[in-house]
């Protein structure tokens, strides 16, 4: 009768104890942005151009009153008055409640665009089936 031996199994090695159980990839899933909601976009582009509206404005204000420090403004003034032999002089307020004037129709102008491109995407996302996204899980 012939015996079996089992064969001797190995130790584990540090090593292999060492490496940490393989992680599973991270999961991938596509989804498509069939529609835009209107009032949403609204919001988030009145938000967001109001808030570059008051950004140029800031700016064009401390770019006027360092131009009005240095004396450009003055200058300005004596150059145009000599020219047309007339009293000419810059009205800062003037400029300051038209450029703010200005801005606020150019925020409800470029809002009223913006919700009119979402209109049209969900239009088109109808016909197409809108856009294709892939995520990712983050690990």
């Amino acid at each position: 009768m012939a015996t079996v031996r089992e064969r001797p199994q190995p130790k584990p090695t540090r090593a292999a104890a060492a490496t940490p159980a393989r992680r599973p990839a991270p999961r991938r899933i596509k989804v498509a942005v069939r529609r835009v909601s209107p009032w949403s976009v609204l919001k988030f582009s009145l938000v967001f151009y109001l808030c570059l509206m008051l950004v140029v404005v800031i700016g064009l204000s401390i770019l006027f009153l360092v131009v009005d420090a240095l004396g450009i403004i003055d200058s300005v003034e004596e150059f145009m008055s000599s020219l047309w032999e007339a009293n000419f002089e810059v009205n800062s307020g003037f400029l300051l409640r038209m450029l703010v004037l200005i801005g606020i129709i150019s925020v409800a102008l470029w809002s009223a665009l913006t919700v009119f491109v979402a209109f049209l995407y969900n239009l088109i996302a109808d016909l197409v089936g809108g856009i294709e996204v892939t995520l990712q899980e983050r690990r």
